[in-house]
């Protein structure tokens, strides 16, 4: 008998070996703890890069005919496109421009490489980046006429005669270089101060001066009163231009706006040069040409991009010396910059 228990004993103990373990069943989830599905989340759109201000660029300007370029970059939107705001601010005279330059209250301007001498005489002021217009074989820029019955038919006939010019000035400086080149010494040279334009051409169309150095178109103007050309710089072009210069804070913060601004005017430059005869309304609201001249007078070839030479720079240095301007040579690389202009 106790032999029989023993093996029932044995038995179960193998049975219950054998057995699946015992699972204990999971602790429910209360509802407030539940598992939600997962959902993708909503892609968030890439913020866009933030868009920079257009830079503003103010620019002192005088009604003449070298501005007609940058009038029409305005009206084509070609300064919009370099992401630029350009404002013309109207002056009167060369004075009135400097005035404003030298306050800080413009950017840039047209100029000449005297006023640029006077700028830079002691410290750089402004740096010229383009020229705006120069003289041609085909085009002047600056003309000394005679008067109508002044009697001078040549260059010689104005040895010792009082020609009317505006002193210190480009005016002044294309008068000694052009009498210089076509003959005439120092001393054969002699001038008269009339410095306003107006009062230049009407003394000589009076007759009340027998020359006088008149810039185109002005000197068209006077040709059609009968005045006589003596000499222009169509036979010596390096001497007539004019140029297009920032001032040096403006450039050196701004290079890449300056760049921009010189696409710009490249892309008009071309566009007037291709089609000189759809430019009188332009040339007429912004005052760049007399009413007398519309539809009569032929357009110049505007320059593409370039700037003064060297040596066109150390000529006018060199006067702008002798004539006790300035007392020192300029740095050419300092007050003319290449780098600006389109590539």
């Amino acid at each position: 008998m106790k032999h029989k228990m023993i093996f029932v004993l044995l038995a179960l103990l193998i049975l219950t070996a054998c057995a699946s373990p015992t699972v204990t069943p999971p602790t429910a989830v209360p509802p407030t703890a539940a598992v939600q599905p997962t959902v993708a989340a909503t892609p968030v759109p890439p913020t866009a890069a933030p868009t920079s201000a257009p830079v503003s660029i103010k620019i002192a300007m005088l009604p003449i005919l070298d501005a007609l370029p940058f009038y029409v970059a305005q009206e084509k939107g070609y300064f919009n496109d370099q992401k630029l705001k350009v404002e013309f601010v109207p002056v009167a005279s060369a004075a009135a421009r400097d005035q404003l330059m030298q306050a800080g209250q413009v950017d840039a301007m047209i100029n000449d490489l005297v006023s640029t001498m006077f700028y830079n005489k002691d410290k750089v002021n402004i740096v010229v980046v383009r020229f705006a217009r120069t003289a041609t074989s085909t085009y002047p820029q600056y003309r000394i006429l005679a008067a109508k019955d002044s009697g001078i038919k040549d260059v010689n006939g104005l040895k010792g005669v009082p020609i009317a010019i505006s002193e210190g000035s480009v005016i002044e400086y294309t008068t000694d270089r052009l009498l210089q080149a076509a003959g005439l010494k120092k001393d054969e040279i002699k001038k008269v101060a009339i410095p306003n334009i107006n009062d230049r051409l009407a003394a000589l169309t009076a007759g009340t001066v027998k020359a006088a150095n008149v810039p185109d178109p002005a000197s068209s103007a006077a040709m059609a009163a009968g005045a006589t050309v003596i000499v222009d710089d169509t036979k010596y072009p390096q001497y007539g231009n004019s140029v297009f210069s920032f001032s040096a804070t403006f450039a050196q913060k701004n290079p890449e706006a300056v760049k921009g601004f010189l696409v710009a005017l490249e892309k008009a430059v071309k566009e007037v040069n291709a089609d000189k005869t759809k430019w009188n309304d332009t040339l007429t609201k912004n005052n760049l040409l007399s009413a007398a001249l519309i539809g009569k007078y032929t357009l110049p070839d505007y320059p593409l991009a370039s700037v003064p030479t060297e040596a066109q720079f150390k000529d006018v240095n060199d006067w702008a010396k002798d004539k006790g301007m300035v007392s020192k040579d300029l740095v050419y690389k300092e007050s003319v910059d290449v780098s600006y202009l389109p590539k």
